[in-house]
């Protein structure tokens, strides 16, 4: 079983974005690919924002240490206000907004 749930990963998340002044998300998918993204570019270089809490354990759960310590906000559609609220160097911002054009 996965720990932390699908559920509990769109609650966190739920509580970021409502504090960055984001759209909440609701649904497995908005989460499975904002941690492929971000997975993507942990290994294309950007530096983890949580300690490893097992270094043996690959870079996705190191995603959703990340997602489960409250540090990625999720967005499909891209507010106006979105860069005035996001902060780099404590979180990171997935956009996909992109993807969902792209399946229209």
């Amino acid at each position: 079983m996965l720990h932390p749930s699908y559920s509990e990963l769109i609650e966190k998340v739920n509580e970021v974005n409502q504090e960055k002044g984001l759209p909440e998300i609701n649904s497995r998918y908005s989460v499975v690919i904002a941690a492929a993204r971000r997975a993507r570019a942990i290994i294309a270089g950007d530096k983890p924002m949580v300690d490893a809490r097992d270094p043996e354990l690959g870079v996705l759960s190191r995603v959703v240490d990340e997602m489960d310590a409250g540090k990625i906000a999720i967005y499909a559609e891209e507010p106006d206000n979105v860069h005035e609220h996001m902060k780099y160097d404590d979180m990171a911002v997935v956009d996909f907004s992109r993807d969902m054009e792209d399946e229209e």
